[in-house]
């Protein structure tokens, strides 16, 4: 195969993977005269402040020695196979850097001969960048689980952010789908990247100058509804993840069917729905103070497809409304449905000089006709009459309407329910 049939195969391989976000750097390195983090195998990510930028997604190779039944790359696969070289990889990015089609790059792998020589190629990759072509753009590179923790070093001192996907859920899930793969392996890899992160910052506070690791971070990626293992296991695992190894990002990616696809795999994806819910509650994990365990309110342990997260479980606990938003403490208001953590600060600054009324808080464009059912405001809120009614959830509840494609953009990047 000549480069672009080579590119054609490899980028539609990467596209299964959805950890590819460039958030978290944002600055050119130091000495690095080409390339800049600030700003066919593409794909757009968003940065936390709403920016939308281009990354170069493709695999070093399609090729693969696991079975993983999920997997379009397995080695049971029929599927065309590609390998790019090193260099045709570095010349890629800096062709594509050139023609400014892209703001950085984001290259993962089949694992090839064995995880230690797969990983020497991801890191030769991105050192080749840095050194020799001088590039000063992002990368992520996609961390193999079981190489050597020298290779997962060197791999911190070149790219931006390092990610290993957990994969599935539950370590049952992966004995299942993935046997060869092991969870203790996953998060040891996870682990490893940490502690080097942690002791880079902790030389750096004590006024050393080590080489920069990682700076962005790492992150990881779940396969949503390959199994029937239920959301508040998900959300129970990436709250771990989170607690236990500083997780930039879980992402959540529902699985696709693929030809020719094991007896045990579901015939067709999950609601996309139900990914974008997966996410809602991720924020408000982060972000909003809410533990895993009730997060989930749905006798079936899974979250409610209809409705948002946050409003499922205002709902399931009225005893908590209705919330003063003169007198209420921030913990409390990020509970409340419609008010996002931004409007949260908005207005515990406001209610310092003046008593909050219900105008105030839609100039405030908090989501009233949610939050309306669940506040108390200095003035009469007449919705408050319906918070015993045994309807509520259908009043709440958004109405069918045709989503406009600014507001949907503006859900993705901030999360906030």
């Amino acid at each position: 195969m000549d480069v672009r049939e080579k590119l054609a195969v490899l980028a539609d391989a990467a596209k299964y993977d959805a950890s590819c976000a460039s958030s978290g750097s944002k600055s050119t390195r130091a000495g690095s005269s080409i390339g800049s983090t600030e700003g066919m195998g593409i794909c757009h990510s968003y940065t936390p402040d709403g920016r939308c930028v281009s990354l170069l997604k493709i695999l070093l190779t399609n090729y693969c020695i696991y079975d993983c039944q999920y997997c379009v790359n397995r080695i049971s696969s029929d599927t065309p196979r590609a390998r790019f070289t090193v260099d045709e990889v570095v010349s890629l990015t800096m062709e594509f850097y050139k023609r400014n089609y892209i703001e950085g790059l984001f290259l993962s792998s089949g694992i090839i001969q064995t995880s230690d020589y797969t990983m020497e190629q991801l890191v030769s990759v991105a050192k080749k960048l840095r050194t020799q072509q001088h590039y000063g753009g992002y990368i992520h590179l996609k961390t193999i689980p079981n190489a050597s923790q020298s290779l997962i070093d060197e791999a911190g001192v070149w790219a931006d952010r390092l990610s290993v996907n957990i994969e599935l859920p539950t370590e049952s899930d992966l004995y299942t789908l993935a046997p060869e793969k092991k969870k203790t392996q996953i998060v040891g890899a996870m682990q490893g990247i940490r502690q080097k992160i942690d002791e880079t910052k902790a030389d750096q506070k004590s006024g050393m100058h080590p080489p920069r690791f990682a700076p962005a971070g790492q992150s990881t990626q779940m396969i949503v509804g390959a199994t029937e293992t239920p959301d508040v296991a998900i959300l129970d695992t990436a709250s771990q993840l989170y607690d236990g190894h500083n997780l930039r990002r879980v992402y959540y990616s529902a699985y696709s069917p693929i030809p020719h696809a094991d007896a045990r795999l579901p015939g067709q994806s999950p609601p996309l729905v139900r990914e974008h819910r997966l996410y809602q509650a991720d924020w408000l994990l982060r972000f909003y103070g809410f533990d895993a365990s009730e997060i989930v309110t749905e006798a079936d342990q899974n979250l409610a497809l209809d409705i948002d997260p946050k409003l499922a479980w205002a709902l399931a606990n009225r005893h908590f409304f209705p919330v003063d938003v003169n007198r209420a403490s921030r913990e409390e208001l990020l509970r409340v449905p419609g008010i996002g953590a931004k409007n949260v600060k908005r207005i515990l600054s406001i209610r310092r000089y003046k008593s909050l009324r219900t105008d105030d808080l839609k100039k405030l464009r908090v989501a009233w006709s949610r939050a309306k059912y669940f506040v108390l405001t200095a003035d009469h809120n007449p919705k408050l009459a319906d918070l015993d009614k045994v309807d509520l959830r259908d009043r709440a509840k958004p109405k069918h309407q045709q989503l406009m494609l600014f507001d949907t953009g503006q859900s993705a990047r901030t999360g906030e329910v």
